[in-house]
């Protein structure tokens, strides 16, 4: 087993808002994916990559600012997705900082209300 985590689901309430706001702090669409009975936004991702997507939640599911942390990849563009997540209705809720030999992470909230990290090798 390659990765102890295989899908993310991250709620959101406008899926065209957050599709925006991630795809602006991921430098990179994310593109919405529809079929019967479902509507989501897609993570981008490619070959065995822990993958995930954006949806609108039902009643016993909503976005929440505090929950489980994850991470997400902002490797080398730390400043670019800081800035990215204030500029599309987001809030930097602890500036990048270094965490050890594990490199550096940025808290912030989602344009929906979610708390998640962003997390750099490099400042």
């Amino acid at each position: 087993m390659s990765h102890r985590f295989v899908w993310i689901d991250i709620p959101v309430l406008d899926l065209d808002r957050a599709v925006a706001f991630y795809s602006a702090v991921f430098g990179e669409p994310v593109r919405i994916e529809t079929g019967p009975g479902f509507r989501f936004g897609l993570i981008p991702h490619s070959g065995d990559d822990v993958a995930g997507c954006l949806y609108v939640p039902s009643d016993d599911n909503k976005p929440c600012p505090n929950g489980a942390l994850v991470y997400l990849n902002a490797d080398g563009r730390m400043a670019q997705a800081e800035a990215a997540v204030a500029a599309h209705g987001g809030k930097v809720l602890q500036p990048s900082h270094k965490i050890g030999p594990h490199g550096w992470r940025s808290v912030v909230l989602d344009s929906e209300g979610n708390r998640i990290a962003l997390h750099s090798m490099t400042p």
